[in-house]
């Protein structure tokens, strides 16, 4: 028997299209469904900024996820016997650097520049920068507004801000973690993590994010649009290398790590699948690291930011396996994931102002930096550096803000740092631009470099920097730890 079943059409009482729902009724209004001209500019505000601060927590989100890939890709590249002592640096700085950051360090990196039009302008907060005036020019040094996140700035911007900004500077602190891994002090990294988030990070970030001196000088002095970085090159990245960097040397190699003879041994890591894991986990991180720092949901811009972090983490990791390959040697999964990480924090500061062509240059010319680095610090300078942190944050952050100065192609800007016009590069006409970037490359280098070489010098006659040589060469993850990383 053939059967057929008909049924009949018929008018859903539901809306499964959805072209029902959001209507002028779901506007609020003194009479429903008839808001006045003022009421419906009031909604469409309200859902404009709505629109940010939901884009900007959820970028948040994915940025504070990137604390898991530093944790894999620095534990995977160190050696079995510390993995509970890498793994529960990587893990602690999150809880160290946001209560730094909540006490002190959000108030003077943002507290004189707290009314963040994209997040809602703050309404009633007043903010107040310390401010040097030399030369006939007032420098911003740091913010005065927003200790412990008090009443003054209890509001859904600020702490949208706060969110932000924090994983962010998480990010900073986590960088050292690398390259002073497998012999530093759990005591002593514990003084660093409050430390770097209470003062040097929000320090120099407020010079350039917190309507700072540096921000300043193309308003000045007429150098372009001041110092300009997107979202982190020299803010985030740099500021961690040239901690990272210090924290080598005053720490010194790890036993073994360099022969009497001048030798150079090499201490595998224990796990790359791990560690691999770790850098996509990091890549897919930065898409709110980069593209969230427009901290506006509805900048169109966002999708050129993405493609080009795409882009430039891509040709990093090709440039270093065409390097690897040139030398002669195998394609090290160790290396190319330093080339990927390399292009990322590369792009970090550009990723906004320039175009595809661009993002791959700058992404391969960032991993030939790496390799380079890498081999300057470990072979000639006897810097032992366990996970390449310098070399990847430290000195490709530094290309980074850079190579913004350079191919800065003048089609999005207008008006940043206070400068009207967009921001263009030496290779577009403005040769201003790099000079800012010049300065502000400089200033992180020498300011982050030389305050936390003297905190590890101070730090150490505080509570030793190092542990204990028997420690070191057993292994960190009873003496520091007290439970073992593995149980086998």
């Amino acid at each position: 028997m053939f059967c057929c079943f008909f049924e009949p059409a018929r008018s859903f009482a539901q809306d499964p299209t959805g072209s029902k729902t959001g209507t002028v009724t779901d506007v609020t209004a003194a009479k429903a469904g008839s808001p006045t001209a003022a009421e419906l500019a009031d909604a469409v505000g309200h859902n404009k900024i709505a629109i940010n601060i939901m884009w900007t927590l959820i970028a948040g989100f994915l940025v504070m996820f990137m604390q898991a890939g530093f944790a894999l890709v620095e534990t995977g590249f160190t050696q079995k016997k510390n993995v509970a002592h890498t793994m529960g640096m990587n893990f602690l700085v999150y809880a160290l650097g946001m209560f730094g950051f909540w006490i002190c360090g959000f108030a003077f990196m943002f507290g004189g520049a707290l009314n963040a039009a994209t997040l809602g302008g703050a309404p009633g907060v007043v903010s107040h920068e310390v401010i040097v005036h030399l030369f006939g020019h007032d420098f911003g040094i740091a913010g005065n507004v927003g200790f412990f996140l008090n009443s003054k700035v209890y509001d859904v911007g600020v702490f949208a801000l706060f969110l932000f900004q924090m994983v962010f500077m998480d990010t900073t602190a986590t960088i050292p973690t690398g390259s002073m891994a497998e012999r530093w002090s759990f005591k002593s990294f514990l003084i660093f993590g409050l430390f770097i988030s209470m003062f040097v990070y929000p320090l120099f970030g407020n010079w350039v994010w917190g309507g700072g001196w540096l921000s300043q000088l193309g308003v000045n002095f007429g150098l372009g649009h001041g110092h300009v970085d997107f979202a982190g090159s020299s803010v985030v990245h740099m500021v961690g290398g040239m901690a990272a960097l210090a924290g080598a040397i005053v720490i010194g190699p790890r036993i073994g790590k360099y022969g009497k003879d001048g030798s150079v041994n090499t201490i595998p890591g224990h796990n790359i699948p791990m560690a691999l894991l770790g850098t996509f986990i990091l890549a897919f991180g930065w898409f709110g690291f980069n593209p969230g720092s427009t901290l506006a949901g509805g900048d169109y811009r966002i999708s050129i930011v993405a493609v080009n972090t795409m882009m430039a983490g891509t040709a990093g990791t090709l440039a270093v396996l065409a390097i690897l390959y040139i030398q002669g040697k195998k394609p090290d999964p160790g290396m190319l994931a330093n080339g990927l990480l390399a292009g990322l924090v590369a792009i970090t500061a550009p990723c906004a102002f320039v175009n595809s062509l661009s993002s791959v240059i700058i992404g391969a010319i960032a991993g030939a930096i790496v390799v380079f680095v890498i081999y300057l610090l470990d072979v000639k300078l006897k810097i032992d550096d366990p996970v390449g942190a310098f070399a990847v944050h430290g000195a490709n952050g530094a290309w980074g803000v850079l190579s913004l100065g350079l191919f800065a192609d003048g089609s999005y800007g207008d008006g940043w740092n206070g400068v009207p016009g967009t921001v263009k590069g030496l290779f577009y006409g403005d040769a201003s631009q790099f000079g800012a970037q010049c300065i502000g490359t400089l200033t992180c280098a020498v300011f982050v470099f030389t305050i936390m070489y003297i905190f590890f010098k101070i730090s150490n006659k505080i509570t030793p920097i190092r542990v204990k040589e028997a420690d070191e060469i057993a292994g960190l993850d009873i003496p520091e730890m007290g439970v073992h990383g593995y149980v086998d």
